[in-house]
Parts: structure tokens; sequence; C-alpha cells
């Protein structure tokens, strides 16, 4: 059955701690091991950008604060307050983890060999390589992936059926942050992959996909009919209407949609001006290179003169 919400509908009862065991584990999990691998680097001499370190941080935590708090029980019972959730977990903490580098950092920390044996540098540099990887990550599959979290769950049955068991619940909230990771992984992702279009390509790719959160939020508010049968219970000593309760969802998907978008447009923006940035640095050390060819060649040239005079 759905979880209860705890005490009153109120702004601190969603701020309260409230952990999920499930997501409480893997988050300090993943911070755990991503400052273990860190703490290598640094021991071994090697840098590891604090930025990084902050991003990942920033999306175990909002990860954390959408499943670990009093949003993930009123979000069990609250159209609104799933969509606060549902945009944290599929559009937010992609972003900063993915910023964070994971790959990358198990890549300079995994050993390469163990033994005889290829070690799991080499599997994991085949994996991210690999035409499985190619193919999770093309648009193609992507943008629909990306839709399917929201159309494909909310009108249709799907949303009710998970909606009656923990296990439904944890497996719309992983799969919330797996399809917002494999979006937006081609687009931002600092980490190596097959798919890597252009830039200008990227911001297009975005803005392609990005209105399909405004379009469902237009819907959702335009409705006359609750959507989610699951969201039409809510606690009686709440005195909600779904209805207007479901308008405010719509609104908030809609207008919310803005923030990691101009989010991403930034970290994009940030990202070609780096890359122009050491483009002309290559060029520069080419040129220069080539100027002292020429000096050289020149150089020869005239000390073969000079041989020729004194004979």
């Amino acid at each position: 059955m759905p979880m209860a919400p705890m005490g009153p509908l109120t702004p601190t009862g969603a701020l309260a701690w409230s952990p999920e065991p499930v997501f409480l584990v893997g988050c300090l999990a993943a911070l755990a091991s991503y400052g273990a691998a860190a703490v290598v680097l640094y021991r071994r001499g090697d840098r590891w950008p604090m930025g990084r370190c902050t991003a990942w941080a920033a999306g175990v935590g909002v990860v954390g604060a959408a499943t670990c708090t009093g949003l993930h029980r009123y979000a069990m019972a609250m159209f609104s307050a799933h969509m606060v959730q549902h945009l944290l977990l599929g559009l937010i903490a992609p972003v900063l983890l993915l910023l964070g580098a994971p790959s990358t950092l198990a890549l300079r920390v995994l050993p390469q060999r163990l033994g005889r044996y290829a070690g799991p540098r080499v599997w994991l540099l085949r994996l991210v390589h690999s035409r499985y990887a190619r193919t999770v990550s093309s648009p193609l599959l992507t943008i629909p992936l990306f839709a399917l979290g929201l159309y494909g769950t909310f009108f249709t049955p799907t949303f009710d059926l998970a909606m009656d068991t923990r296990a439904g619940q944890i497996v719309m909230a992983v799969h919330l942050v797996a399809a917002g990771h494999l979006f937006y992984w081609p687009i931002i992702g600092v980490d190596p992959g097959p798919n890597r279009p252009g830039y200008v390509q990227r911001v297009l790719l975005l803005l392609t996909a990005m209105p399909v959160h405004a379009f469902f939020g237009l819907a959702v508010m335009q409705a006359r009919e609750p959507v989610v049968a699951s969201f039409t219970r809510p606690p009686a000593s709440w005195h909600l209407d779904p209805l207007a309760d479901q308008r405010v969802a719509g609104a908030l998907t809609w207008a919310l949609t803005a923030v990691p978008t101009l989010l991403v447009l930034l970290v994009i923006w940030r990202q070609w001006e780096a890359s122009e940035v050491r483009a002309a640095r290559r060029a520069d050390r080419a040129g220069e290179r080539g100027r002292d060819r020429e000096l050289e060649a020149y150089n020869a040239m005239l000390a073969r003169l000079h041989v020729r005079a004194q004979r």
C-alpha cells in the first residue's frame, strides 16, 4: 500500500527527516565510494577538481532530499509534491551527478590488471565505449525514455500500479534518475562516452526534449478530471482539493522545467568556452612548433651556404 504521510500537511513536514532505507543506504554508499576514490588520488599525489566533488555531493544530496524527507511521503498522496520530487530526481540530480564525473574518477583509481587478467578499469572502458553504451545513450532511445517517464507513467495505469507497493515506488524513483542520466550524458557528461555530438547539436537536443515537461504540465493543468487515481484520496484532515492540487502540479511542472534547462545551457556554454580555449592553445603550440621548424630549416640553409662559401 502507498506510504502514509507523517503528520499534518505543512512545509515543515515536507522537510522533516524521514529516511527511506534503500535510498539512504544508496546515498551513503555513493558518497563513501566517491570520497574514498578521491582520497586515493590525493594520497597518490594526483589532483581531482573540488568542483567535481561538490557537484557529486550536491547530486547525492538532491536524491536524498527527494527520497529521505517528508517530501517523499507527501509525494505518495499529493500530485504537486510528487511532481517536485519528479523534477528533483529526473532533472536536477542527474545533471549534478554527471558533472561529478564518477566514471573518470573510477578509471583513474581502478587497477588495470588483476594478475594475469584484465582489471576493472579495462572492463569499465570497454563498457563506456561498447555498442550497448552507444545504443542506450542515443537520442533515438533517450528522448522516448525521457518522455515515457511522464506520459507513459501518468496517462496510463502504470503509476497507480507502482504506488501500490514499496518496490514499485523505489523502481519508479530509480527509473527517473536513470532516464535523466542517460538523457543528459551525451549533452553535458564529463565522463568518456560513445556519443558526443557537437555543442550546437547538444543545445538543439536539449531544446527539443525539454518541452516534453512543459506540454505535460499544460495538459495536467487543463485536465477536468483526475489524471491519477492515487491522488484522489488525500487524508481528510488536509482539506485538500485533488483537482486544485493537480492544477498546481501542472503549473509547477510547466514553470520549474526552465530551471534545469537554464542550468544545462550554462554548463554547455562553459564547456564550449573551455573547449575553444583548449583548441586555441593547441593551435598556438602547433604554430610555435611550426615556426621552430622553419627557423631550424632556415639556420640549416645558412649553415650549408656558409660551408659552400668557405670552399
